[in-house]
């Protein structure tokens, strides 16, 4: 799997990357000393060295330091980037491994997040509203790239499969401290529902 080729950021948004990170490694950091509960945000900005109206401009509430991350976007430019008769398992592939490759990248701070979200109910509430935005993400994907409605039956059934393979991987990925590589487990788990894409592409091919 590898990421999409990406123009090279100006100064200033490296600038605006570069703090973005610093904040959240540092909330993440106080989050897994302290507790989540336990820290604020202005000890957050303190640690980052920045002000809580710097801290807000970035991240609208704490939760969002913990739950805001560029894989949804990824995956959309990555999926729209690709050539558009190429085959459908080869473009969510594509687009997976783009997600992936940036999770792996970053792979202490996605992780903590990961660890984090699992443990703080508030945090854990939230990200299921990330995993309803994922399906609405590919079941687009799936109408756009196969000309289907996107409230097809089997297409939405679909959708949510390939939903449970990036987030079921990632909590394997997490509960083994990531001990498999992202990478395999998403390779596995797509290996095992690639049979069903098929089915969008060619109607008269039973699923196994």
């Amino acid at each position: 799997m590898s990421a999409p080729t990406n123009p090279t950021p100006g100064l200033r948004e490296r600038k605006k990357i570069k703090l973005r990170r610093a904040i959240q490694t540092a909330a993440l950091r106080l989050f897994e000393s302290q507790g989540y509960e336990h820290t604020t945000v202005e000890q957050i900005a303190e640690a980052a060295e920045t002000s809580t109206t710097t801290f807000y401009r970035y991240f609208p509430t704490k939760e969002d330091v913990v739950l805001d991350n560029d894989a949804s976007p990824l995956f959309e430019t990555s999926a729209v980037a690709r050539p558009a008769g190429e085959p459908l398992t080869a473009t969510v592939r594509a687009a997976m491994g783009a997600v992936v490759t940036a999770a792996e990248a970053d792979r202490d701070l996605t992780l903590a997040r990961m660890r984090l979200i699992a443990t703080v109910p508030a945090l854990e509430a939230r990200y299921a509203g990330e995993e309803r935005r994922t399906i609405e993400l590919l079941t687009g994907l799936l109408a756009a790239r196969t000309g289907r409605p996107a409230d097809d039956y089997q297409l939405e059934l679909i959708a949510f499969v390939l939903a449970a393979v990036l987030f079921t991987a990632s909590r394997r990925w997490v509960a083994d401290q990531g001990a498999t590589p992202l990478t395999a487990l998403v390779d596995q788990a797509l290996t095992t529902v690639e049979p069903l894409l098929a089915t969008l592409e060619d109607p008269t091919r039973t699923p196994p």
